[in-house]
């Protein structure tokens, strides 16, 4: 059953204008000033703090209802992890994507030894409530002893030719990353790259794949089902 959008009562503005914030700064690499001076050209003021607030509290929330949503994730899961800089110290971001290229989960850990490997496998058991068929790993050696430990039963592949899915998925991470000029924190980071990664991997179809009008179909698609994850679509509809 789906939960109820998170609500916007109270607020000065009206929940139109705060779910069109949140999309833009997880969608595009922009920083809060710059989503505040594109609704100002709108005729809206909202400050770069107020912005900033919006994000904190709704894009966990937004970003958890298509999880939710989804269907049962796939048989085979492609794992990763990459090294990120947050406030000059090395950290390592692990992700999980689907063969279809939908990010399952990431976690912010400072180690990529079996212990993290465990963590990590843990958490995607757990959130998931689903096990995979075929998991597909790089050639680390934490996977093979956490799998051993964690999921003995499912059949690990480990190849670096195998696992060109979850390693596109890191691209536009990478591009944000770059954009805020690295993270402060490692609780921000990893709550700004959970919602950065619910959000805007559901606003980008794989448009290689697909003709302009089955692209401008599929987004028609994907819009609805945010105006619905916002509250928005209902507002519409009670008008």
């Amino acid at each position: 059953m789906d939960s109820a959008p998170p609500s916007c009562k109270g607020r000065r503005y009206p929940v139109e204008v705060i779910s069109h914030c949140v999309w833009l700064y997880f969608r595009f690499p922009l920083s809060l000033r710059e989503v505040g001076e594109l609704m100002l050209e709108c005729g809206i003021v909202v400050s770069c703090e107020t912005v900033r607030r919006w994000c904190a509290k709704f894009g966990s929330a937004y970003a958890d209802a298509p999880r939710r949503r989804r269907p049962r994730p796939g048989d085979t899961w492609h794992l990763d992890e990459v090294f990120i800089k947050i406030n000059g110290w090395l950290q390592y971001l692990w992700r999980a994507v689907v063969q279809d290229g939908s990010v399952l989960d990431i976690l912010v850990q400072n180690r990529r030894d079996k212990a993290a490997a465990r963590r990590f496998f843990r958490r995607l058991l757990k959130r998931t409530g689903a096990v995979p068929r075929v998991i597909v790993t790089d050639k680390l050696r934490s996977y093979g002893a956490a799998h051993r430990e964690v999921m003995p039963c499912v059949e690990h592949r480990q190849s670096k030719y195998l696992n060109n899915r979850v390693e596109n998925s890191h691209q536009p991470t990478r591009q944000r990353e770059r954009a805020m000029k690295g993270f402060c924190s490692v609780g921000g980071a990893q709550r700004f790259l959970s919602a950065f990664s619910g959000i805007s991997t559901r606003s980008r179809p794989r448009r290689h794949l697909m003709t302009a009008a089955a692209h401008r179909a599929e987004m028609t698609v994907r819009f609805a089902i945010w105006e619905q994850i916002t509250g928005v679509a209902g507002l519409a509809t009670a008008a």
